[in-house]
């Protein structure tokens, strides 16, 4: 029985996970090496994978800011309104990214609730960065709360409300007390939501405009290639972040390997 449901487990594995990797490489050197280069330093190419960073060097910090704020607001204080944080930090698990996106465009759209405003004042927020920008956030930024919050419950006070005793100040009880006993899974909370930014299609879509050479990230720019025929360029693409998954994947287990208690 273990060794059919081991059998079982892997053939399942290799079905779905091993199969469509292996199918995405095959597909991008298919042409042989020159086209697969060709592909990826491509000018379109290029600008994609470097809004996808820029993207997620602004969402992430922004996530990481918010998530270490709610977690120690919800964590070391009991206040009116705690369960309604809770639940609104949960809230993007339960909204499709396609809807989300769309909320930022009835919201900052020219014929939106703060489009007025926004016309006024000349910024642009759909079809722009910000609105990506924007949208990319409100996806991703549950994961580093999520991460941090259950360790700093699980930890207690006593530690803070001793070296406040003792005369501590804020900044230094922060970095000599809590943040030595949460790092581990603030560095996990930020490398899934890294991922899962330079990743995100659904709501980046509906507010980008898939302007071509302006607001096309990696994963839009695998839809274009994919639409005009070109399937080396698609599946080129598509195997960078094939990669950035994997190596999110082997840094997130060595991070796990490292807390205390792992086997």
């Amino acid at each position: 029985m273990r060794w059919l449901l081991v059998g079982v487990a892997f053939t399942f594995v290799a079905l779905l996970v091993v199969a469509p990797l292996a199918a995405v490489f095959a597909q991008a050197f298919g042409h042989g090496l020159a086209a697969y280069w060709r592909a990826v330093q491509s000018a379109d190419t290029l600008g994609a994978i470097e809004l996808t960073l820029l993207i997620a060097v602004i969402a992430v910090p922004l996530n990481l800011a918010f998530g270490l704020a709610a977690s120690w607001l919800i964590a070391k204080y009991d206040f009116p309104g705690r369960s309604v944080l809770l639940s609104l930090i949960d809230l993007p698990f339960s909204v499709s990214p396609v809807i989300a996106g769309l909320l930022f465009v009835l919201l900052f759209g020219s014929q939106g609730l703060l489009g007025g405003f926004v016309a006024r004042h000349g910024l642009h927020v759909i079809f722009a960065l910000p609105g990506m920008v924007l949208a990319t956030t409100f996806v991703t930024f549950p994961l580093v709360a999520r991460e941090v919050l259950p360790l700093m419950q699980s930890l207690g006070s006593e530690e803070e409300e001793a070296a406040l005793t003792l005369g501590a100040s804020g900044p230094r009880l922060f970095f000599r007390v809590t943040l030595p006993k949460i790092r581990w899974g603030l560095v996990n909370g930020v490398i899934l939501c890294n991922a899962r930014a330079m990743g995100e299609f659904g709501a980046v879509t509906v507010v980008s405009g898939l302007i071509r050479g302006k607001t096309i990230t990696m994963p839009l720019q695998i839809e274009i290639l994919y639409n005009d025929y070109d399937f080396v360029g698609a599946f080129a693409v598509a195997t960078l972040l094939t990669l950035l998954a994997l190596v999110t994947l082997a840094v997130k287990r060595i991070v796990e390997g490292r807390q205390p208690g792992a086997s």
